[in-house]
């Protein structure tokens, strides 16, 4: 849509935002050769902070002026539309009010483009806000503060009043609490790392290859090990990416991250590291733990609002992550006695096998087909599930076949 977007978040002390203004609309409004030029960021960037500083303004609630500082233009990647070519200009800006003024009751003042476009609009929502319990990562779930237009009586841009309603600590504390369970949620490759490396846990190995059912108490003993292994390695990550003690780019985590399905993946068909699965847990789960940091460094947060959310969200991930594996991994300890078992096993191995080469691909700017096939993982759980169940009851009444060892 040819409209500017004003996505607000607001902090403790500050407001940040980030305005998309529309290139064919801007060009309409300044003259200025934006459609179809290549050249457009590098000979308009500077232009349009300028243009921006003298249409964005704030005021708190006694008329007193915010200071406004604007970041450095982006280009979005141009879209094909019905009418043509379409891309944006992605400006941040942050606005801080004056000592002792709320940043949650304002006054924003924003006529960039409608002053001269009076058909234009602009939509103005609140994208973040910790104290509402408001972490929206996608910016699919903003609350809608208003529209701007121009009177088309007057020609006048009126003022819009943000009155963000007061949060709270707990507020905080459950919005980032579900915040980590959604993250688990949507990140199959979390959970598809962890479910691969269970896989063999209720297995012997004989000759380097897996073998019987070990039993029940011991394969327990191996799943709550292995989950406790990835959970230490990921909280502490959590824990120095989040404080910024350890910064590492997010694109080599990302395709370590697929690295650590394919290693899984790989020690599921064949031990290539029996009774070190501890070890390579927590190793994985390190790296694991700075992807879910980078949620959290982006939310600008006060120290308190830090310490309750990594609290919250640490617990949201382990919430997800228990269910998923209670509601699996009994399916699979029914199976491992059975018949069933390894051709499951090997299936599923195969399947992380290739979503991890598919990523890994996409995560290293290769496009492939297994990318997207492994992106579709997580709508296909429940079947999965399901059966999984069916495959668990069939193997129970078919009776064990598995080996189990004698009692110490």
């Amino acid at each position: 849509m040819p409209t500017t977007t004003v996505q607000l978040d607001l902090h403790d002390g500050s407001v940040s935002a980030d305005l998309a203004l529309p290139l064919n609309e801007l060009q309409a409004a300044t003259g200025w050769t934006l459609v179809n030029n290549p050249q457009a960021l590098a000979q308009y960037g500077e232009k349009v902070r300028a243009y921006l500083a003298s249409h964005l303004k704030a005021f708190s609630s006694a008329g007193a002026a915010w200071t406004v500082t604007l970041g450095e233009p982006t280009l979005s990647a141009a879209q094909q539309t019905a009418g043509g070519p379409y891309q944006e200009f992605v400006v941040p800006a942050r606005l801080t009010p004056p000592t002792s003024a709320s940043a949650r009751t304002f006054s924003l003042q924003y006529d960039a483009i409608v002053r001269e476009v009076p058909a234009h609009s602009v939509l103005v929502s609140v994208r973040r806000d910790w104290a509402r319990g408001l972490n929206n990562e996608g910016g699919n779930e903003n609350v809608e503060v208003g529209v701007i237009r121009a009177d088309p009586r007057t020609g006048q841009v009126p003022l819009l009043p943000v009155n963000a309603q007061e949060g709270s600590a707990w507020a905080g504390f459950t919005g980032m609490f579900t915040l980590g369970i959604r993250h688990i949620a949507e990140g199959t490759d979390h959970l598809l790392f962890l479910l691969t490396l269970l896989l063999p846990a209720p297995l012997l190995v004989a000759r380097r290859r897996w073998a019987g059912f070990g039993g029940t108490r011991r394969s327990l003993l191996n799943i709550v090990k292995i989950t406790t292994a990835f959970t230490a390695g990921h909280s502490l990550t959590l824990l120095l990416g989040t404080l910024r003690i350890v910064q590492v780019p997010d694109a080599p985590i990302e395709a370590l991250i697929a690295f650590s399905i394919l290693v899984s993946a790989v020690h599921a068909l064949r031990p290539i590291f029996p009774g070190r699965e501890l070890l390579v847990a927590g190793g994985f789960g390190l790296i694991h733990g700075l992807a879910f940091s980078y949620t959290l460094t982006e939310l600008n947060l006060s120290p308190w609002q830090t310490a309750l959310s990594l609290l919250g969200f640490n617990l949201g991930i382990e919430a997800m992550q228990l269910l998923v594996i209670a509601v699996t991994m009994p399916w699979l300890m029914v199976l491992a006695p059975t018949r069933l078992y390894p051709p499951v096993r090997i299936l599923g191995a195969t399947v992380a096998a290739l979503a991890s080469l598919g990523w890994l691909g996409d995560r290293l700017g290769l496009t492939n087909p297994l990318g997207a096939l492994a992106d579709a993982l997580g709508t296909a759980g429940p079947w999965v599930l399901l059966g999984l169940a069916a495959l668990a009851v069939a193997g129970a009444a078919r009776g064990r076949t598995g080996r189990t060892p004698p009692r110490a």
